[in-house]
């Protein structure tokens, strides 16, 4: 009990470390010397020495000594081994700890010959009482030996060489040779002991009834009373005999292999026992457990239920996929008597696992969500698995990093020693995957590949997780819609859904390049979208035309941006005056834009014509087209009264070959013959402005802005700027030279020409002594300058709107 504990099981010493000792410490071991001296374990020293070192998937480890092992201090039948443990919690081992144990086992008393089958080395011992000269020797090739042999120099007791029978010749080692090749010999004053490990050169492979044994046939010789002695050393460990049926371990063992058996012509059986982890079972403990222990004339077998009391599960990868392998630590002792030896000892120990067996995985997913808590348990596990990394979008993370991205990951224990492990992760966590499904519920997906590592074989494997939760806190879009003279406007307040849902008019994604292109305006600020659309534009449905307004919607739709699934419809629809169609200038030129009606489809509007057919218009979209004319063409008529002058036209569509229209709108614009308008006035004498005349240079800009707000102006691959007649026109002239704050921009005059030279004819004055041309239709709007970031001298800048206008004559100066 405790941490460290020891057991006495027969020749072998068993010192376990309990896992509870182990927990998250790096371990050194080594064995200590009757002179104090540490000797660090490794295999090949294990395996040379007579140690054996077992770590156990449940966390333990098993350490087992042979009596005879190199470090054993021997003192009649008490061996005694002290081992040395050093713990730290860093891989360095620095700042370890240090612990002895040491532990002493009564063992006697001795066979003849004792042989031991561990799991990493075969070992012999022989009474040296019983020796064979050369002449005498019996083994089960005779002429394997030559007569001459060198002189032997070592003191007494001391082991001489060995030879190794193989085959096709034999070959003999000096003992410092074997003990560098790996053997372990060793020589007391009553015994002769030889140690090999399996994967040393001189072992062999041989059949016997079927089961494969790993056999080494040696002879030592050594030194008594000047006499050259011979000792027969051979030694065989079963290294198969395993088989698996119906969930059933069958472990079978021949007697009497021949390299046991050279020179014998009797045996008698005198001992057979079994166990599990060294520990000798009795025949109510067998039977409890289900083990059949069967002792044939021929053979020894034990059979085991697969998960029977004495074994263990642990973790298991094959190709990727987790499962689990049942394994047992099976102990065997074989006493014989024959005619040779007298009495042999033969202990086998046997660490037998089962093949692979996949294993379905649990995962449990229970969230909280009324602490909006994704829940996840994955498990359950056997306590050799380890929890390293998690992988999420991409990006793997460990456990300690995992919980920055807002992971709590913690083990649940149960009572059977496995565990799971239980993984909670906030609804809002940027991994978890936010999905609208439908009304208010949304799904919730978290999408998490665990990976996990053995011990202590290190094997790797992953569980992808998958968890999906539905949570009724879906908030759709929601949306007001209004209009002004010109724009349907459409305001969308985002909810917490819609972060990637695509605008599209119909079936035509509205991008902001898209709106731009069409001069449509599209802003979005993160809390609402925005969408203005020009009354007249291809995308507004005319759903009612009468002589005092027009109807016009505008359709939206929210679709899912990955599958374009849909969403959300908003709509806004306005009535506008008719007046917006017909624009009649005071030059006599008119604009009038026709309208395509929801449901005439088979309208198209590049067709439509003028009472005079050859008038075509000179601007088509899929839904208006634009003509342009004088009122003195196109086949208007007019009438005169006696304050105005009415001018009649008409939009008309006609079938092929067919001279009745099937659409038709009539039209008309008045003038006005006389107008007399009556200003009140009152003039007041104000000092004239004391202004001191001077000279120099001054740069000046001319710049057209897209807007009102004048923060975008074209660019010089816009140019020529594209409007329709009484679309706004935003001007901006600068100072740019001097920088001087006392001096003021003040515009004089400003015109048109119809052409890039200032001089040409015709003309038309926008600003006329710095005001507006109060012969214009719609007379210039000036605007105010205020500082900011690109204005630091607003008396530098002067801003004025224009409506777009065409000129009608050529060569004189306008007048109204």
């Amino acid at each position: 009990t405790g941490p460290v504990s020891s057991e006495c099981l027969g020749n072998l010493l068993q010192i376990t470390l309990s896992s509870e000792y182990l927990a998250d410490k790096y371990l050194s071991l080594a064995v200590v010397d009757g002179s104090g001296t540490a000797w660090e374990l490794d295999e090949a020293m294990a395996a040379q020495c007579g140690y054996t070192v077992i770590y156990s998937s449940w966390g333990s480890i098993k350490f087992h000594a042979s009596a005879a092992s190199c470090h054993s201090q021997l003192k009649k039948d008490v061996f005694t081994v002290t081992m040395q443990i050093k713990a730290s919690h860093t891989p360095d081992m620095r700042n370890a700890t240090a612990h002895l144990k040491s532990a002493s086992c009564h063992y006697g008393p001795w066979s003849p010959r004792e042989l031991i089958c561990e799991s990493n080395y075969m070992e012999v011992s022989v009474r040296r009482e019983l020796p064979q000269t050369i002449k005498d020797f019996i083994q089960d090739e005779p002429e394997d030996w030559t007569p001459v042999f060198p002189e032997a120099k070592a003191e007494e007791a001391s082991v001489w060489q060995i030879v190794f029978h193989q085959p096709e010749k034999k070959r003999a080692l000096l003992v410092s040779n074997a003990w560098s090749a790996g053997y372990g010999l060793n020589a007391t004053d009553s015994r002769v002991l030889l140690r090999v490990p399996y994967t040393a050169a001189q072992v062999q492979l041989v059949k016997d009834q079927g089961i494969t044994f790993s056999v080494v046939r040696s002879s030592i010789f050594y030194k008594q009373h000047r006499m050259i002695l011979m000792v027969d050393t051979a030694v065989a460990c079963p290294v198969d005999g395993v088989d698996y049926t119906n969930k059933t371990i069958t472990w079978t063992v021949p007697k009497y292999v021949p390299p046991l058996s050279a020179g014998v012509t009797s045996f008698k059986d005198e001992l057979v026992e079994a166990g599990v982890d060294l520990r000798k079972l009795s025949a109510k403990e067998m039977a409890s457990r289900k083990y059949v222990l069967l002792n044939d004339l021929n053979a020894i077998t034990m059979r085991i239920p697969v998960g029977a009391e004495g074994g263990y599960y642990k973790t298991s990868v094959s190709n990727g996929q987790f499962g689990a392998k049942y394994t047992i630590n099976l102990f065997l002792e074989h006493q014989w008597e024959d005619n040779k030896w007298g009495r042999t000892r033969h202990t086998i120990i046997k660490g037998i696992e089962t093949p692979f067996e996949q294993v379905e995985l649990a995962i449990t997913h229970n969230s909280n969500l009324s602490v909006r808590l994704m829940n996840v348990t994955v498990g359950t596990f056997l306590p050799d698995v380890q929890l390293v990394n998690l992988t999420l979008e991409g990006v793997t993370v460990s456990v300690f990093e995992a919980v920055q991205h807002g992971y709590l990951i913690h083990r649940t224990r149960y009572t059977n020693g496995s565990k799971a492990y239980v993984i909670q992760v906030p609804l809002d966590a940027p991994s978890v995957k936010k999905e609208y499904m439908r009304e208010d519920m949304r799904a919730y997906t978290l999408n998490v590949t665990l990976a996990f590592i053995t011990h202590p074989s290190s094997e790797t494997f992953v569980v992808p997780v998958i968890a999906l939760s539905a949570v009724k806190d879906a908030v759709l879009p929601s949306a007001r819609g209004f209009c002004d003279e010109r724009n349907l406007h459409l305001v969308i307040t985002h909810g917490n859904v819609d972060q990637n849902w695509l605008p599209f008019i119909s079936e035509w994604h509205l991008t902001p390049e898209a709106a731009q292109n069409y001069n449509y305006s599209l802003r979005d600020n993160g809390t609402h979208l925005v969408i203005s659309v020009p009354f007249l534009s291809s995308h507004v449905n005319y759903e009612g035309f009468h002589t005092s307004e027009i109807k016009a919607s505008l359709y939206l739709t929210l679709k899912d941006g990955i599958t374009l699934a849909k969403r959300k419809d908003f709509s806004v629809s306005c009535r506008f005056s008719p007046s917006e169609l017909i624009q009649c200038l005071p030059n006599g030129t008119v604009i009038i834009t026709a309208i395509k009606l929801v449901g005439g489809a088979d309208l198209d509007t590049s067709l439509l014509v003028l009472r005079d057919r050859r008038c075509k218009p000179s601007l088509v979209t899929e839904k208006t087209a634009t003509f342009k004319f004088n009122v003195n063409a196109c086949g208007t008529s007019r009438k005169f009264n006696s304050t105005a002058v009415t001018y009649e036209n008409e939009v008309l569509y006609f079938r092929p070959d067919n001279d009745t229209p099937i659409y038709q709108l009539k039209f008309l614009c008045s003038y006005a013959v006389k107008q007399t308008v009556d200003v009140q006035y009152e003039s007041k004498k104000n000092p004239p402005p004391s202004i001191k005349p001077g000279f120099g240079s001054l740069t000046l800009s001319l710049k057209i802005f897209k807007e009102k707000s004048y923060s975008e102006p074209y660019q010089e691959s816009e140019y020529p700027v594209v409007k329709y007649l009484w679309e706004a026109l935003y001007f901006e002239v600068e100072l740019l030279q001097p920088k001087d704050a006392r001096l003021d921009l003040n515009l004089d005059d400003c015109w048109a020409t119809n052409s890039q030279s200032q001089d040409s004819l015709p003309q038309w004055h926008i600003l006329i002594q710095g005001c507006a041309n109060s012969k214009d239709s719609y007379r210039t709007v000036l605007h105010r300058v205020n500082y900011g970031l690109r204005v630091k001298f607003p008396q530098h800048l002067k801003r004025f709107e224009v409506r777009m206008f065409s000129f009608v004559q050529s060569t004189s100066l306008l007048q109204e």
